[in-house]
C-alpha cells in the first residue's frame, strides 16, 4: 500500500517539483499540497496522511507550530521537516515538536525517499548535519527515571532506526509489547518523541553516533 504523503511549502514550485519526483515512485501517493502551517493542520486532520513533508519558514503558522499540533492531535501522522535551514533554533523546535525526520532542501532523492519510508514505518531519520546539531543542543534529561534492561534494549534499536515491527522480530516479542515498552522509555525520559529518545541514547553513549538511524536489517 503506498505511503500517503503531504506536501507543505510555501513555494508553489517546491511543491510542484516533489509532487512530481513522488509521483514516479509507486509507493507515494501525494494526497495534499498546503501552503502554510494552518493550512497544513487542516489537511492534515482531513485527510490523515501516513507523513507530512513539512518546511518550517511559512507565513500564517510556521512548520514548527505546525508540526507541534499536528503531531499533539494526530499521532499516527509522522511529520518530515524539510527546509534550507540549519539554524540550531530550527532543528531543536522541530524535534521537539515531533518531527522524526530532518532533512535539507538539498538532499538527494534517494535520500529523500528513504526518509519518507522510514517516517511511514516510525523509524528516526535525521541528516547526518541536523544529527550533529541535535547533538549539541538537545540536552540529556537530568535525573531520568532508569531504565529496565529491556528498555535499554528497545531504545537502542529504536536509536538504530528500527521500526516496531522490526523490534518486534528481533526480541521475540509482540508489537504491543514493543507499544508499551517505547511509552514506557518516553515518560521515564521525559521526551515527546522517538526522534528526540534516539538522541538520548547517543549523548549516553548506548549507541554511537554512526549507528543513529541506520539502515533497518
Amino acid at each position: 500500500m503506498a505511503t500517503r504523503v503531504l506536501i507543505t511549502d510555501d513555494h508553489g514550485v517546491v511543491r510542484q517539483g516533489l509532487r512530481m519526483f513522488l509521483s514516479l515512485d509507486p509507493d507515494f501517493e501525494v494526497v495534499g499540497e498546503a501552503s502554510n502551517g494552518e493550512e497544513a493542520l487542516a489537511m492534515a486532520r482531513d485527510l490523515e496522511p501516513d507523513v507530512v513533508l513539512m518546511d518550517l519558514l511559512m507565513p500564517v503558522m510556521d512548520g514548527i507550530s505546525a508540526t507541534g499540533k499536528i503531531r499533539a492531535e494526530l499521532p499516527d501522522v509522522e511529520v518530515i521537516a524539510l527546509t534550507s535551514v540549519l539554524e540550531d533554533a530550527s532543528v531543536t523546535g522541530a524535534v521537539r515538536a515531533g518531527a522524526i525526520g530532518y532533512l535539507l532542501k538539498d538532499t538527494d532523492s534517494e535520500e529523500l525517499s528513504r526518509a519518507i519510508k522510514a517516517a511511514a514505518e516510525g523509524r528516526v531519520h535525521l541528516a547526518p548535519e541536523a544529527a550533529a546539531r541535535l547533538m549539541r543542543e538537545v540536552r540529556a534529561p537530568e535525573n531520568p527515571e532508569a531504565l529496565t534492561d529491556r528498555e535499554a534494549e528497545v531504545l537502542r534499536l529504536l536509536a538504530r532506526g528500527k521500526a516496531n515491527k522490526q523490534i518486534a522480530s528481533g526480541l521475540y516479542v509482540s508489537e504491543k509489547t514493543v507499544k508499551a515498552h517505547v511509552s514506557s522509555i518516553l515518560m521515564k525520559l521525559g521526551v515527546q518523541s522517538r526522534t528526540q529518545a534516539a538522541l538520548y541514547a547517543v549523548r549516553t553513549g548506548l549507541v554511537s553516533m554512526d549507528e543513529l538511524g541506520e539502515e533497518p536489517w
